[in-house]
């Protein structure tokens, strides 16, 4: 049977267009609609506009009170299957220690794993919900999922299983990616995992068709480049994409490696240099930055964006939640820091908010804009038009999230 929503009285309806990432100044172009409705019919969005007669019957009217609509967040860049917490790692480096100090002495991703691989695979499904709630009420309708806390075959088959577990009741709509080259394990050092990884945990994912995408932590104290190529190239012999951790403590010559291999991102990207983002511009990578990264670890380093924007490289933004150097679900937050600290237009941050961040998920034809024959993913703000979600900054605008049509969150 038919289904058929109207949302009316909204104050505006700000959105990129398209269904493909967007680069250098169409990240600036979104359509804004003034005094207009949209129409749902089935889960999609079927009409936006003026409002006006329809052909067939509308049987809900959603009063929107004179609210912003935006497309629905895309977090394309995210670790929810975790457990415990780090806020005493937090602590030390407000004190003075770097994250690669605490790291260094068993802390950081060590520490996470831990907690994560004495967990059952039950309270990986909850913490992944109980984040994905906190999402939705921030805007988020479709988030990636890595695993990377479990380093062995049975862990991190635990933690894809929970994401895959947690999708079936998520108000956000969960992508998983196999992040089994997040570090070494403290019983299997260097090449002896890196085989591990490629005989035997890929294998057992592709088997039970558990993750979309396959990625890997380049970096100079993580795996080098040789290792990463080896890890992300046997995963796409698996029919698994690959995302790159890339470029974020050191210039690891990882973003031109992603582009190499065709991946669907580069993420991070602070020390990228300047034949990585020629490369990024060049090719249909994605560079996913990650400001609230920066920000949570009180750096004074950010991503270029300006440049590799200005290069021609298709830009996306993403939390990076994790409970280690970014605990936020909040994807306004970090558009305000993608404005104030890499000085990117507001426009350019709702583009890179949702339809670049559904193309580094390949789902740009699916979501991240709101035009007719797209899923009704939507987010209503209690704000009279976007610019708010970077002006009025520090609380949560969302008032009203919609997935494929359907209420999925109220904040207000």
């Amino acid at each position: 049977m038919s289904s058929a929503l109207l949302i009316r009285n909204l104050s505006q309806i700000a959105t990129p267009i398209g269904r493909a990432g967007l680069r250098g100044a169409a990240m600036r172009k979104i359509a804004v609609h003034e005094k207009s409705v949209i129409v749902v019919r089935d889960g999609r969005i079927d009409y936006v506009g003026p409002e006006r007669r329809t052909d067939f019957p509308i049987p809900e009217d959603f009063d929107a009170k004179r609210g912003t609509a935006v497309p629905g967040f895309v977090d394309s860049h995210t670790h929810l299957p975790w457990a415990g917490f780090r806020e005493s790692e937090f602590n030390r480096r407000l004190q003075g220690e770097s994250y690669e100090e605490i790291a260094a002495s068993d802390g950081g991703i060590a520490s996470t794993v831990r907690a994560t691989r004495a967990a059952t695979e039950q309270q990986l499904v909850d913490n992944v919900l109980q984040r994905a709630q906190t999402m939705s009420r921030h805007g988020t309708t479709t988030a990636e999922a890595k695993s990377g806390y479990g380093l062995n075959v049975v862990d991190e088959i635990k933690q894809l299983r929970a994401i895959r577990a947690a999708n079936e009741n998520s108000p956000v709509r969960l992508v998983p990616t196999c992040l089994a080259a997040h570090d070494f394990p403290p019983e299997s050092r260097g090449t002896a995992y890196v085989d591990q990884i490629v005989d035997e945990i890929l294998p057992a994912v592709s088997r039970e068709k558990l993750a979309v995408f396959c990625d890997a932590f380049v970096e100079r104290s993580a795996f080098s480049r040789e290792q990463g190529e080896r890890v992300l190239r046997a995963g796409l012999a698996l029919g698994l994409r690959p995302r790159l951790h890339a470029d974020e403590f050191s210039d690891s010559d990882g973003a031109a490696l992603a582009a190499t291999l065709e991946a669907a991102s580069a993420d991070h990207l602070m020390h990228i240099s300047e034949k990585g983002i020629a490369a990024l511009a060049k090719s249909n990578t994605v560079a996913n930055l990650l400001p609230a990264t920066s920000f949570f670890l009180m750096s004074q380093r950010y991503a270029p964006a300006r440049a590799l924007i200005d290069a021609g490289a298709i830009v996306s933004l993403s939390t990076d939640c994790n409970p280690g150097s970014s605990m936020t679900e909040s994807m306004s937050m970090v558009m305000q820091l993608a404005t104030l600290q890499m000085k990117m237009t507001v426009e350019e941050s709702l583009t890179a908010a949702t339809l670049n961040g559904a193309a580094s998920l390949g789902l740009a034809y699916e979501t991240g804009s709101i035009e007719a024959g797209k899923r009704a993913d939507i987010v209503l703000l209690d704000a009279p038009n976007y610019l708010h979600l970077v002006y009025h900054f520090g609380v949560n605008l969302v008032r009203d999230v919609f997935r494929d049509g359907t209420i999925v969150a109220r904040s207000r």
